[in-house]
């Protein structure tokens, strides 16, 4: 199950949700979005190490990650 969801249409790939995330799962990915910037990723298997805290979403100034709580749908 996906915890963090990455909105292409928002990110920005400033990089600052990869640096607020304590088990250090984000990062910088090499797609772009539509608009040219790299997008921030986070692979399948991290998805699992995710605790949900959300500080990514937190600090994300373009309001473009959501974070579903571990047992929620």
């Amino acid at each position: 199950m996906k915890r963090i969801l990455i909105d292409e249409d928002f990110c920005k790939g400033c990089g600052l949700c990869a640096g607020a995330c304590p088990k250090k799962l984000l990062r910088i990915g090499s797609k772009l979005t539509k608009q040219g910037y790299p997008l921030v990723e986070i692979s399948e298997a991290d998805q699992e190490n995710c605790i949900s805290c959300a500080l990514c979403a937190r600090i994300c100034p373009d309001v473009a990650i959501t974070v579903i709580k571990a047992g929620k749908s």
